[in-house]
């Protein structure tokens, strides 16, 4: 036995390492572009962002950058929207080309590119992104454009995706803040052989996109609109205009008032010179297939970190399965032997106790322990009559065999929610298996929340299926209504809810906020796919399935519940059930919060951890929720249906908890918009995630009640279950 337990642990390490090394492949999604000598590159421009807010713009809604000729540039008109997948419009992306010239293996010292005039209103709109700490996003060949880094040993490159507009630093003289815009820019782009039979024909692909930023103040430009020494040191392109005095005194004549320059609008523009520079560099060192790895900061460093996560979740759950089987393998199956060996009937008998102690001569050790003489047991039939009483040997869970199937309070509306419940569990696993598996992965730009999206429609009628079956179950008449619950319900409150997020997005003019052709688009695929997938699933789930058959019958009038222990009352049973789950998944959490608050690319790589740690937390849902219902069984109380959905989804608490401390203690978001956002999508994805772990408990729970009730009439059919009692006089024994 030891043996073979050392042979599971070896394979299961195994099968944890083979899923963990899965992290850095990439299946690319669009077949690898090569580009000739003197091709045309196309560079587009998409967003800006920051780590301070959760706004962002799109790149040519600034007023202070060069706006889109409309010229044609690698095929495509500047200006001119790139087409767009939906995951790609919900995370705020505006991609469109650009008028940079960009072409395989051409090195430019310098490109003018254009002169821009801008107001004050232009210069405060600068000043404030460059304050918030505001990026830029490009991208060249499905690449973001990057600033580079190295490690502190020097040993080390890596990526932060974006590049910034411009920087701040304070006067010498008067200690004011002065903002400086970045308008020259030197483009890099790193190449290298493509494999195969276009790399013979000459054919190069790119593995690196990075831009380098300078700030160079107008008059050190040439009439030619570039700088006359892009290496040497420049003063710098400060956002800062002077009064127009003979604007003032038309305006406020016979007045020294001057308003505020926040206020000031005295017709003052200032002409911003933009130029860029680009440069192609040969590199063996990176394959295409790992082109990515470069934006994922400190990779090997958190590894260990990864690995320490999985050890931790895999000592909790390892030691949470250690009870469960404790329990059932000894108490459940060890009750149910011992009362079919000892109460039970068989051959029509039973064993009964003496009412009367016995008579009769008695040693001394037999009177100082009170024993019985083992004669005084007596087996009797039936029929039989005697003046012994019967001595009933079924406790805790047992007792509640007559109430413990009996529907729910609002039954109504726990079937919906599990059948939604269902729905987000078929999206979540597919979710990690193809992130596992590298067909999600951050070169397929909104693939994540595109396929999640398309998976969550699909399983309607998964959704419909089993909550038309449970509502069966749970003796429900009216299954179209149950059919409109589930189909509206949780998918309804989703919708309304980001809706009004989205006006207050709307209101900041943010890329962000969803355009009302995408709103419509997904009210179509709610109300035209999903709904009919609801229905059908429900009219198969209700006509052509039959109920869940339960192992015991339920009683006519209801048991009454003893009072309950402190520690058996709702809010200390989710609180203290939901604390094991979390404690699995905080330390890969942090990575999570990380890659989706603070590092706004969203480029989460470590998908083989994540689908590690995430089938050990179900694991650890499913064995807290048989712990937490065996004791509430045992307590005699029966209301388990809603007490398993709540079990199941406390870990949510903890997690919105922790939403909390990572806000205060590691963000630096500003504004009570952005703080708003935030705190209204961290509940909204708690309740998602609540959702989901509260339908495996409940599954779970149910799954255990009926194995356990169920054990005793298969495998012990003589078994007692059914209420035993005595007659009025303690003769006449019968069986209900």
């Amino acid at each position: 036995m030891h043996a073979d337990f050392r042979i599971l642990v070896c394979r299961l390490l195994a099968l944890l390492g083979a899923i963990s090394s899965v992290q850095a492949f990439y299946i690319p999604g669009w077949s690898i572009r090569s580009y000739v000598d003197d091709e045309a590159i196309p560079l587009h421009v998409n967003k800006v962002y920051s780590d301070n807010t959760q706004l962002q713009y799109a790149y040519y809604d600034l007023p202070f950058v060069c706006p889109p000729t409309g010229q044609k540039h690698a095929g495509y008109a500047s200006g001119q929207s790139v087409s767009l997948n939906l995951g790609e419009v919900l995370r705020g992306d505006r991609i469109m080309a650009s008028d940079y010239d960009l072409a395989m293996g051409q090195d430019k010292e310098c490109q003018y590119l254009c002169s821009h005039k801008t107001d004050r209103n232009g210069i405060k709109r600068a000043q404030q992104l460059i304050e918030d700490g505001y990026v830029a996003e490009w991208i060249v060949d499905n690449l973001p454009g990057a600033t580079s880094f190295v490690t502190v040993d020097k040993t080390h490159k890596y990526y932060a995706a974006g590049f910034k507009m411009g920087y701040k630093d304070f006067s010498p003289v008067t200690g004011k803040p002065r903002y400086f815009i970045n308008n020259h820019l030197t483009i890099v782009i790193r190449w290298k052989q493509a494999p195969g039979r276009a790399g013979d024909q000459g054919g190069k692909v790119i593995v690196g996109f990075e831009v380098y930023t300078k700030s160079i103040e107008a008059g050190h430009r040439e009439g030619t609109g570039c700088p006359q020494d892009v290496h040497a040191e420049n003063e710098g392109m400060e956002l800062y205009l002077s009064h127009n005095n003979t604007h003032l005194a038309s305006q406020y004549p016979h007045s020294s008032y001057l308003p505020p320059d926040d206020d000031l609008d005295d017709g003052s523009t200032i002409t911003i010179p933009y130029s860029y520079a680009v440069y192609f560099r040969e590199d063996d060192r990176v394959e295409w297939s790992k082109r990515w790895d470069l934006y994922f900061n400190n990779q090997e460093e958190s590894t260990s970190i990864h690995w320490l996560a999985i050890i931790n979740s895999l000592v909790i759950c390892g030691l949470l399965t250690a009870v469960v089987v404790m329990i059932i393998a000894k108490t459940v199956v060890g009750d149910g032997r011992k009362n079919a060996k000892d109460g039970g009937l068989e051959d029509n008998k039973m064993k009964l106790k003496s009412k009367k102690p016995r008579t009769g001569n008695r040693s001394p050790r037999e009177k100082s322990n009170g024993l019985l003489d083992q004669k005084s047991e007596v087996e009797l039939d039936n029929d039989s009559s005697s003046d012994e009483e019967f001595v009933e040997d079924i406790t805790g869970w047992k007792l509640l065999h007559g109430d413990v199937f009996r529907a729910p309070a609002y039954a109504g509306f726990l079937a919906p929610l599990i059948g939604s419940g269902t729905q987000l569990v078929f999206m979540a696993t597919g979710l990690l298996i193809l992130s596992a598996l590298g067909v999600l992965n951050p070169s397929f730009r909104g693939g994540f929340v595109s396929v999640g999206m398309g998976l969550f429609v699909f399983a309607g009628i998964f959704s419909g299926y089993f909550s038309g079956r449970i509502y069966k179950t749970f003796n429900g008449k009216d299954w179209r209504r149950n059919t409109l619950m589930t189909a509206l319900l949780f998918p309804g409150l989703l919708f309304s809810t980001i809706f009004i997020l989205n006006l207050f997005v709307w209101a900041q003019a943010s890329s962000t906020a969803l355009p009302f052709g995408t709103l419509l688009g997904l009210v179509a695929l709610w109300l035209l796919i999903q709904l009919p997938l609801v229905y059908c699933g429900s009219w198969y789930g209700f006509h052509h399935s039959s109920p869940y058959e339960h192992p015991t019958k339920t009683n006519s009038i209801p048991r009454q519940i003893p009072e309950q222990p402190w520690y058996m009352r709702r809010i200390y049973t989710i609180l203290l059930a939901g604390l094991i789950p979390f404690a699995v998944i905080f330390i890969e959490l942090l990575f999570v919060f990380r890659s989706i608050w603070q590092d706004k690319s969203g480029y989460y790589y470590v998908f083989g951890f994540l689908s590690v740690v995430s089938l050990v937390c179900i694991v650890t849902i499913i064995e807290v929720t048989i712990v937490a219902t065996y004791i509430q069984l045992c307590a005699e109380n029966y209301n388990w249906w809603w007490q398993s959905v709540f079990i199941g989804s406390g870990s949510a608490v903890w997690i919105f908890l922790y939403c909390v401390w990572f806000y205060w203690t590691k963000l630096h978001i500003q504004g009570f918009i952005s703080g708003m956002l935030f705190f209204s999508y961290s509940l909204l994805a708690c309740a998602v995630y609540g959702l989901l772990t509260g339908t495996v408990g409940f599954l779970t729970a149910y799954a255990f009640v009926r194995r356990i009730y169920g054990y005793v009439l298969i495998h012990h059919p003589e078994h007692t279950l059914h209420r035993i009692k005595a007659n009025d006089h303690g003769s006449a024994i019968k069986a209900d």
